[in-house]
């Protein structure tokens, strides 16, 4: 039988099957061994399989096959050292849930979600939310901050989940798509789920006022149903997102507004940092490459942390 994977908790999964739409609790067989990727999971939420129903338990199946995956996105694994962390596959698009105030979400973590999507082909939308907090000042500031990021080719929608603004527009946006719902902790995307699904009363946490850091309420990804047709992929707060795998030579391909004006520097293996004749540099100089873009740029090619 076919399906696809709607949960993972490590050992099992949970699996849609494809004919008949009901849900099975499936194992792997053997050891699946992904070629070239060293990854913790080698089974992801939206991936498909083949799998074989158990007789002597009820709902009970055994994954045979994952089918090659359309796309992914990938991050480096938090618990398993030199081990990469798929979060989810086989998208048509990715929303990431970005909020300017409490807590403020930084360009590095932004920058580096867009570079891991550049790289596996995941178009992506910024929802900026938590409008609903903003004084004036906080609506210019996202204005600058959506258009900077359109002007790359990422367009954005402004929502405030609490009170439902938005939330039509975002259900549009889902519609007749598998869509990956990622954020930080604390940015509201349980919030969002429920405005979107209101039947889901999925769990969500006040934002530690301590920290202003946000409490973790989701633990495993899940794909959630909205209607037929229309799946989105809820994941756990990401605190930080590394990269994987990408030589520093390919970094400023998937950077849109660097990939530009790649074969116009002086030397062919400029990494854009103080080699004379840099035409990425003399663009950041003259304000046609935003500085916050650079600066992502520059911190992950010296591979430093985002979580600030």
């Amino acid at each position: 039988m076919h399906g696809t994977v709607v949960k993972s908790t490590g050992s099992w999964y949970i699996v849609r099957g494809l004919e008949t739409g009901q849900l099975y609790r499936c194992r792997l067989r053997g050891k699946f061994k992904i070629k070239g990727l060293k990854v913790s999971n080698p089974l992801a939420v939206g991936d498909h399989v083949e799998f074989t129903v158990e007789a002597q338990a009820e709902g009970a199946a055994v994954i045979s096959h994952i089918v090659p995956r359309r796309n992914y996105i990938i991050r480096r694994s938090v618990h398993k050292t030199g081990h990469s962390h798929i979060v989810a596959a086989n998208l048509d698009q990715a929303l990431l849930v970005v909020t300017l105030v409490s807590p403020a979400t930084s360009f590095g973590f932004i920058d580096r979600f867009l570079v891991t999507a550049e790289a596996y082909h995941v178009p992506v939308t910024l929802l900026f939310n938590k409008t609903d907090l903003y004084d004036a000042e906080g609506f210019e500031y996202q204005a600058e901050i959506a258009g900077m990021y359109a002007s790359l080719g990422y367009p954005s929608l402004t929502c405030a989940a609490t009170t439902g603004e938005g939330v039509p527009e975002i259900d549009h946006l889902l519609d007749g798509k598998v869509s990956l719902l990622a954020g930080h902790s604390g940015v509201g995307k349980s919030t969002l789920i429920n405005a979107l699904v209101p039947d889901l009363d999925l769990k969500t946490a006040e934002i530690s006022e301590f920290s202003d850091k946000g409490v973790h309420t989701t633990t495993f990804a899940e794909m959630l149903e909205v209607r037929p047709g229309t799946h989105i992929i809820d994941t756990p707060g990401i605190k930080e997102l590394g990269l994987v795998d990408m030589p520093p030579a390919e970094l400023a391909g998937y950077f849109p507004e660097m990939r530009a004006l790649l074969n116009q520097c002086r030397y062919h293996n400029c990494q854009h940092t103080h080699e004379p004749g840099c035409v990425v540099r003399e663009a950041v100089d003259q304000g046609r490459i935003a500085l916050p873009r650079y600066d992502s740029y520059l911190s992950m090619l010296a591979g430093e942390d985002n979580r600030h």
